[in-house]
């Protein structure tokens, strides 16, 4: 790592403001991901974290400011306009169906219907089709070995599950994945397993927004550290730049960075 990319964003957001009431979510905030990184979002309760993430993946529109996909100005009216132009999210709550087998989850609202009449009269699902492809979306993902592609996601483990609904964002040629704190829920093997996931996408390249409160995850799977305050980019370090107790105290306002010496860009 010696020079600054001049590489494009490939998501950014530039100077967005989002308003509830008298409440400010975002105030004149700038964010940027660069094409395959681990981008991770830190900051306190209330400092504009979830909105932020919720303007750039669809879930809410911004009152003012402009968003760019690949250097192209775009307006999210909702999630399904995020996903078109690439940008998937996986929640907290991984949206995923107990009941359904992994391939059904992972084509859940994006069946495919079988070729011809059966398809198109009776409006039969191609299942052995999504199948395969479900299988090979997996394979190829890296995703963690499963007894069946059939198997019911309920029978999963809780790392399991994350990588299933990590698998369906990255299987229909998105982009950008954002994940919302993905190992809150998890014990410490699944939590390592699912960072492992992220840095095999990333080196897929696969851009990644990891939205997390563990410090020691962000500083081990992180390229660069946007750190958010008072609805506000305080921010943007790496874990080469700055320790842990630093990011703790930018959070907090004890301690300010010049622009000067922030990672505005990855270092390559």
């Amino acid at each position: 790592m010696t020079a600054t990319t001049t590489a494009q964003p490939i998501v950014q957001g530039k100077d967005l403001n989002k308003s509830f009431g008298r409440v400010v979510g975002l105030a004149d905030c700038n964010f940027e991901l660069y094409p395959g990184e681990v981008c991770a979002v830190v900051g306190d309760n209330g400092a504009g974290k979830s909105t932020l993430i919720k303007c750039l993946s669809g879930a809410l529109s911004p009152d003012s400011g402009e968003m760019f996909v690949s250097g192209n100005r775009v307006v999210f009216k909702s999630t399904n306009d995020a996903r078109a132009h690439g940008v998937e999210t996986v929640y907290q709550t991984l949206a995923v169906a107990p009941a359904l087998d992994i391939s059904e989850n992972l084509y859940l609202g994006r069946e495919e219907r079988k070729q011809g009449f059966l398809g198109k009269v009776f409006r039969s699902l191609d299942k052995k089709g999504m199948r395969k492809k479900a299988t090979q979306s997996l394979n190829e993902l890296g995703v963690l070995t499963v007894q069946s592609i059939t198997q019911p996601v309920e029978t999963l483990s809780g790392g399991q599950r994350q990588a299933v609904a990590v698998a369906r964002a990255g299987a229909f040629g998105s982009q950008v994945v954002i994940l919302d704190e993905p190992t809150a829920a998890l014990g410490v093997n699944e939590s390592a397993r699912v960072l492992q996931l992220i840095k095999d996408l990333r080196d897929r390249g696969m851009s990644i927004i990891l939205i997390s409160h563990n410090m020691p995850q962000v500083f081990d799977v992180a390229d660069r550290i946007h750190v958010q305050r008072l609805g506000r980019r305080a921010a943007v370090v790496t874990p080469q730049s700055h320790q842990m107790q630093d990011v703790v105290a930018i959070m907090t306002g004890a301690m300010t960075v010049p622009e000067a010496e922030q990672q505005l860009t990855p270092i390559r």
